[in-house]
């Protein structure tokens, strides 16, 4: 299954507008069905296996947690790290990145109660140069498939060197695994439960843009990524992650 990536095509939500400085209905129920499909489809459990892994051994007394999302969408991430750190008593700072105004008005809407998160916009590919080495962790949650092959070696890049000068830092990159059992599965689910018309042409056409696991890893290794780990994970998700100390240690 070939990817299907047309610049000219973009996804429905990247051409959401304000009018009158607020994002539309469908804008807002679109975020809504992606919001359930991270907490049900692997995203979220995605991110809490890694905070688990990273940061459990943490305390209330520990520093805080400085965190950078790229790509946020409506936040609904940022939130359950928040959560989670709460769960904890761990102190957290959030930057979430997201270049469309529309999304960001609702991301910061939806998170009136989380003090801990700044929203910024701003493209992700740069975004952030000037405050290298400032994150314990930098993670991007399906955005990849938004870029054509070169952005998204751009984006990978970007974010690697983002976590230079911290030796401590982590960094984790999350999207979907383009397949056909992943296309059926969506156009099942577009069909049959979420018809909103923005979800369903953009989940359908995300799938057929994500890059299949090889692709993704080729994307790294051309980004300059040194001893990175790659995985599948439920449902029709794969990831990058890598410790920037031990990366650095082999430049």
């Amino acid at each position: 299954m070939k990817r299907h990536f047309d610049s000219s095509q973009p996804e429905l939500m990247d051409l959401a507008r304000l009018v009158d400085g607020k994002a539309s209905p469908e804008l807002k129920r679109d975020l809504a069905n992606l919001r359930w499909l991270n907490r049900h489809f692997g995203a979220i459990s995605l991110i809490n296996n890694f905070l688990r892994r990273w940061f459990s051994n943490r305390n209330s007394k520990s520093a805080p947690l400085h965190i950078l999302d790229l790509a946020t969408g409506e936040g609904d991430l940022p939130r359950e790290i928040v959560r989670w750190c709460r769960a904890r008593s761990l102190a957290v700072v959030i930057d979430a990145v997201d270049l469309n105004a529309a999304t960001l008005a609702v991301a910061q809407e939806r998170s009136v109660s989380f003090p801990e998160i700044n929203f910024h916009q701003g493209d992700i590919r740069f975004w952030g140069e000037s405050h290298r080495g400032s994150w314990d962790l930098i993670f991007c949650s399906l955005a990849l498939h938004h870029f054509s092959d070169e952005d998204a070696v751009i984006l990978l890049r970007h974010i690697r060197e983002l976590s230079f000068m911290n030796k401590d830092s982590h960094v984790l990159v999350a999207d979907l695994e383009r397949s056909l059992v992943g296309s059926f599965g969506i156009w099942i689910l577009t069909t049959l439960l979420l018809r909103e018309p923005m979800t369903v042409h953009d989940a359908r056409l995300s799938i057929r843009r994500a890059f299949s696991f090889q692709e993704l890893r080729d994307l790294a290794v051309g980004a300059g990524w040194n001893n990175f780990s790659q995985r599948r994970f439920p449902v029709t998700r794969q990831a990058l992650w890598m410790d920037s100390s031990a990366d650095q240690a082999n430049d």
